[in-house]
């Protein structure tokens, strides 16, 4: 398909992190935020087993926010015990029907926020990769809006100059797994996105566990994670956001 990038007019377009979040929420496009390890693969996991996850950030009481939905609060990863829910995407595995929780997150859950108000926002990750493509773009065309993938990066632990964000290949192959299923104009950022997915996708789990990312989770005693989240389309299921929670999506 030919395509004319200098009009700047396409239907799926890339950006990164929470000013990308911001500015695609800004310009009213459906989103999907892609945080592969591990937010949007824990919502995916969460969803494809029944249950609701409340995304927010650092500045929210999620104590209060789970009082007033009846949802129970994820502990952060290294301190949960067996039974509790955490940014481990493995700890939603045992979720139940209809159990609520509240996910903090610095990223994922950050960029989720900016959509709050948006037509559409969607949590992708490798594991739901085509149902979350397929969903995205129904919805884009009900709204008749383009979406924007977002790749919501991780955050670098100390502030060099102010720069907050550090750049995160799983969730630039997660996004371009979304994007190589999706037939429509697609921005420079887009296409360059997809190519390296397909480019890589027979050695998604090398390049996953051997990412910056990747091994920080193993060292830390998380290599299951990783192992779960580079499972190809694993949960045919989206993750759509719906009164503050990321719910099933239903056509």
């Amino acid at each position: 398909m030919s395509q004319d990038w200098e009009s700047g007019v396409w239907e799926v377009d890339l950006a990164w992190g929470r000013r990308g979040a911001r500015d695609a929420a800004a310009r009213g496009d459906v989103m999907v935020v892609v945080d592969v390890l591990s937010f949007s693969t824990a919502v995916a996991t969460a969803v494809a087993h029944g249950g609701a996850v409340y995304p927010c950030g650092k500045q929210d009481d999620v104590t209060a926010i789970a009082q007033s939905v009846g949802a129970a609060v994820a502990v952060h990863r290294r301190n949960a015990v067996a039974g509790q829910f955490s940014l481990s995407p493995l700890s939603f595995c045992s979720m139940q029907p209809g159990q609520r929780v509240v996910l903090p997150s610095p990223n994922g859950s950050v960029c989720s926020h900016y959509g709050r108000h948006i037509p559409a926002l969607f949590a992708g990750a490798l594991v739901n990769a085509a149902a979350t493509a397929s969903a995205a773009m129904i919805e884009c065309a009900k709204h008749r809006q383009r979406l924007t993938i977002i790749c919501a990066g991780e955050r670098w632990e100390d502030d060099f100059e102010q720069e907050g964000m550090r750049v995160a290949i799983e969730d630039y192959l997660g996004a371009g797994s979304i994007i190589s299923q999706i037939a429509a104009p697609k921005s420079p950022e887009a296409i360059l996105c997809e190519l390296a997915f397909s480019a890589s996708r027979e050695t998604l789990s090398e390049l996953l566990h051997g990412c910056c990312s990747g091994r920080e989770l193993t060292e830390r005693g998380f290599r299951g994670d990783v192992d779960h989240a580079q499972q190809l389309d694993c949960y045919p299921v989206a993750a759509v956001l719906s009164n503050g929670c990321f719910v099933p999506w239903a056509a």
